[in-house]
């Protein structure tokens, strides 16, 4: 039976000595009525939110919240750009625990009503890139779990073992996440602080020049260190607002990119209705078995014939885009060579197949270039300077702009750098298709 708001604030008095409770409401919180929570006003003009776990199966997550906000020091909290609830005291509640934390104002935002653009999507976004650049200390000082990439990846692994061991999960799902799990490069990743898995819905929001931004979160029991991915998942249920979610993210993180992070965020998303049917297979409940056979029926229906890792193979125009977002090369420098080895493999992740073969033999050496007179070429100033220039194949004069006279030595200089220029792009060429 659920305490009535009365109820819990008499253990308001209790958590919090020598205030008084001057008004009591109900706190819908969207919790499923996981908890009895209520609102109060104190004498002293505070506004506080009491919670109590209905059941017992919530009380390892009330203890694991009450954890996660006493990590959070002012100085922790001064790191970020919005509020967290702040812990003022606890108290027994007969058999369970009543947690009592101040209260944040503000509105929540539904993922699937998500709407895009500037606003909630973005400020979403700058929110968990600067939750993400906490430091691990913080975590680790606490004892909170700490995990890394092979044991996010190792624990992944063990769910999927856990829902084909109740024989209801469809192969056709159990072989894509597999094939995920196997994937080496859907694992490298770098771990940071995370929630654990909040969604939208965690966030609270408030109109700022009439524009939503984020100006608290809430539900910080899954405060630990893992996969900033996990923290993504809830993007598969924002179709209109996921890529402007996911671009502002990038561009306030100050981390390494991660390429796969969206594809693991996907597949923690669908782990979900795996989590689901475990649960009622070890509970014993029929009904949640059944709901999750046919949560996951459906879902093998929709991803059918599709991977969660893909790898689109690059050509030879995608290489030379990609050439042209090199940072600009210095003039002072002259080199014919392809460079290859210099080139940032999480750049180059994102156009080629990473599946290659890495005992296949070398390229055959770029045929040796006679410069003929290049070394007595104009000085670096002289050469073609358009800020178009982005790779060392750029920086090669070109006939047009090496030299004005239309002398021998003037066509020889042209002629050199031109043969220059076909040679590096056929390098390149071979490169792409060895």
């Amino acid at each position: 039976m659920a305490r009535s708001p009365f109820t819990l604030a008499a253990s308001v008095t209790s958590a919090l000595p020598r205030v008084g409770v001057v008004g009591v409401g109900e706190l819908t919180e969207g919790t499923g009525g996981r908890y009895d929570s209520a609102i109060a006003d104190l004498d002293d003009g505070r506004r506080v939110v009491v919670r109590v776990p209905a059941d017992s199966t919530v009380i390892p997550e009330l203890a694991a919240e009450v954890r996660a906000l006493r990590a959070l020091t002012p100085g922790v909290r001064g790191l970020l750009p919005f509020r967290a609830p702040e812990l003022l005291g606890e108290t027994g509640l007969g058999d369970a625990r009543a947690v009592v934390v101040d209260f944040l104002p503000g509105y929540r935002v539904d993922a699937a009503h998500l709407p895009p653009g500037r606003g909630a999507a973005t400020s979403l976004g700058a929110a968990l890139a600067a939750l993400h650049a906490l430091p691990l200390s913080i975590v680790r000082t606490e004892g909170l779990p700490v995990r890394t990439p092979q044991q996010v990846r190792t624990d992944t692994a063990r769910m999927i073992d856990r829902a084909q061991a109740t024989r209801r999960l469809p192969v056709a799902l159990a072989d894509r996440w597999q094939r995920a799990v196997d994937a080496d490069e859907l694992w490298r990743f770098e771990s940071a602080v995370v929630l654990g898995g909040a969604g939208a819905a965690s966030f609270l929001f408030e109109d700022v020049d009439g524009v939503p931004e984020v100006t608290g979160l809430l539900e910080w029991h899954g405060l630990s260190v893992g996969d900033p991915a996990t923290d993504l998942q809830w993007l598969a249920s924002a179709p209109a607002a996921a890529d402007d979610v996911y671009a502002a993210y990038v561009a306030h993180s100050g981390r390494a990119p991660d390429s796969r992070a969206r594809e693991r965020a996907r597949l923690y998303a669908e782990l979900e209705f795996a989590s689901w049917l475990v649960h009622g297979h070890e509970t014993g409940r029929a009904d949640v078995i059944d709901d999750a056979v046919q949560l996951l029926e459906t879902l093998a229906t929709g991803v059918a014939g599709d991977d969660i890792v893909t790898d689109a193979a690059l050509g030879v125009d995608d290489a030379l885009a990609l050439l042209e977002r090199m940072p600009e090369a210095s003039a002072a420098v002259i080199d014919t060579s392809m460079q290859t080895d210099a080139y940032d493999p999480d750049e180059l992740s994102l156009w080629v197949s990473s599946e290659v073969d890495r005992d296949e033999p070398e390229p055959e050496d770029t045929a040796e270039i006679d410069l003929g007179g290049q070394l007595d070429a104009p000085a670096p100033s002289e050469w073609r300077s358009d800020e178009t220039a982005t790779s060392p194949i750029d920086v090669i004069p070109s006939p047009a702009s090496a030299t004005a006279d239309d002398s021998p030595e003037a066509d020889s200089h042209g002629d050199a750098a031109a043969e220059a220029e076909r040679a590096s792009e056929a390098a390149l060429r071979r490169w792409l298709a060895d």
